[in-house]
């Protein structure tokens, strides 16, 4: 482990960590996925979005954090909170947008099988922990949970490749080759990021490659993987909001989240449920 306080940076310009600041992401990781336990009992048919966002934010300030979103590029709220065919950065108190054979929608009140993405970042001691997950409003049907299902185990399945010497190639193509093979496609127009002291930072994690290319992956590297994965086409649209993204052909989506470190042997992630609730949240 390079043993200077701040660590280097790489040709890259991806910034290596040392032992002290995995301690530190540890801890902002742990606030943010502690937050996305304490907040599923409260994911119900008939509950809003913004309430939501209101109780994680209360849930934020309880910790002793700070959001990271609020105030980010103007945004206001502590969470995204993405549903159904909204891919990712669904505003909290926002109406929901209609997907395909869906009466038009007037507020943010989740209806009976309505699926979602909570997704959470907090600041704790200066450290960003990042990570989101799939909820459900009452009773899934079956399709939407083969996505959740599948779009979970893609995400493990890029967790699994990341080790010192693999690339980020490698990662991007463990999660396409495992989502295609399922015929579900990988949103593209979305990416992983470097963090840690910062909410973005290099390398650009793309669910999408091919082995061996891209970055090499080094020991304290710090990113998140974060695959968005549709049950129909890749293709997103931005709203005029120019936040929310949905899906072209309407088709739902899903998306996980974990915020990761590179080790000696391979990868801790930062940001695993507390109460093993990772998946499924709604058991």
């Amino acid at each position: 482990m390079n043993d200077t306080h701040h660590g280097h940076v790489t040709r890259d310009g991806i910034r290596i960590h040392t032992a002290e600041d995995f301690a530190g992401m540890r801890k902002a990781g742990q606030v943010a996925a502690q937050i996305l336990d304490d907040i599923a009992p409260h994911v119900a048919p008939g509950q809003t979005t913004g309430e939501l966002d209101r109780l994680i934010e209360g849930m934020v300030h309880a910790h002793g954090a700070r959001s990271a979103t609020i105030g980010y590029r103007g945004y206001k709220h502590a969470s995204c909170i993405s549903t159904n065919h909204v891919v990712c950065h669904g505003i909290p108190g926002s109406a929901i947008p209609t997907g395909r054979n869906e009466k038009k929608r007037t507020d943010d009140a989740f209806q009976d099988g309505d699926i979602l993405n909570i997704d959470v970042t907090v600041i704790v001691d200066g450290w960003y922990g990042d990570t989101s997950r799939m909820y459900i409003a009452g009773t899934p049907k079956p399709f939407a949970m083969r996505l959740i299902q599948v779009t979970h185990d893609a995400l493990m399945k890029g967790i699994e490749v990341v080790r010192p010497g693999n690339t980020f190639g490698d990662i991007g193509y463990a999660i396409q080759s495992y989502v295609e093979a399922q015929r579900m496609s990988v949103v593209r127009d979305f990416c992983g990021h470097g963090l840690g002291r910062v909410f973005h930072a290099p390398p650009n994690v793309l669910h999408y490659g091919r082995p061996g290319r891209e970055a090499v992956l080094e020991e304290g590297m710090f990113f998140t993987i974060e695959p968005m994965v549709n049950l129909g086409r890749a293709e997103t649209k931005v709203l005029a909001d120019d936040w929310t993204a949905i899906t072209r052909d309407k088709s739902l989506s899903a998306q996980f989240e974990h915020s990761v470190g590179v080790t000696s042997e391979g990868c801790e992630i930062f940001t695993l449920s507390p109460g093993n609730r990772y998946y499924p949240t709604w058991s």
